[in-house]
């Protein structure tokens, strides 16, 4: 995938906030310090569009990003991080699952998940929540210049295992790009299989949108 236009939509603190609903959607989503700002970042070849943090829970809202002015990347708040105040935290619960019951865009979630460690808990009931709901879902395991070749293996079969999981786990570094050729060939095929039930005006939109790309490529 080749990305010539990367624009950010804006930040939602609530449902009633989200955009109305008109290009395909992937989402990604993982425990907060999972590294899910640097996959954003690097599958966008670009610095800073989705902002990492030393400090884990700091995205705190649902962010939209166009890419090539045809789909939408969405920035999930991360969970799992105790130290976010639990008044934070009950506020993300209703805005994520608002959010993902309610886009009928949403082509894929990413869940991201560290290979240093098993899942966790709540990576469990969250891909199991998603197959309740029919969303598919695409599990990608993160810093693995981390750790060894046999490491890795032994990841893979584990997570496979426990999240029960259907298709390939795509291992990824940020650092040295492994696996983004990947992320991205499954990313395209959800994006191009997608077919929404939109509005005519949305469909009119989306039309407007892609002109407007093409022009820019011309």
């Amino acid at each position: 995938m080749k990305v010539t236009a990367v624009r950010f939509i804006k930040s939602v603190y609530q449902t009633r906030d989200l955009p109305k609903p008109k290009l395909p959607e992937v989402a990604f989503s993982g425990r907060s310090n999972v590294g899910k700002s640097s996959l954003i970042n690097v599958l966008l070849n670009r610095k800073g569009v989705a902002r990492t943090s030393a400090t884990p829970g700091r995205t705190q809202s649902i962010n939209f990003l166009e890419i090539n002015g045809t789909f939408y990347f969405v920035d999930l708040p991360g969970y799992g991080y105790a130290q976010v105040p639990l008044c934070v935290r009950k506020k993300w619960l209703p805005l994520i699952e608002g959010y993902l019951k309610k886009r009928p865009t949403l082509c894929l979630v990413t869940v991201l998940g560290d290979v240093r460690r098993e899942p966790q808990e709540d990576e469990l009931l969250f891909s199991e929540w998603l197959k309740q709901h029919n969303i598919p879902c695409m599990i990608v395991l993160t810093k693995i210049d981390k750790v060894s070749r046999q490491e890795q293996i032994t990841a893979l079969r584990v997570w496979r295992a426990r999240m029960n999981a259907v298709g390939d786990i795509i291992l990824f570094s940020a650092k040295t790009g492994e696996g983004k050729d990947k992320i991205w060939k499954q990313l395209s095929h959800f994006i191009q299989c997608h077919k929404p039930e939109l509005s005519p005006q949305c469909i009119t939109e989306l039309q407007v949108n892609r002109n407007r790309t093409q022009k820019r490529n011309g």
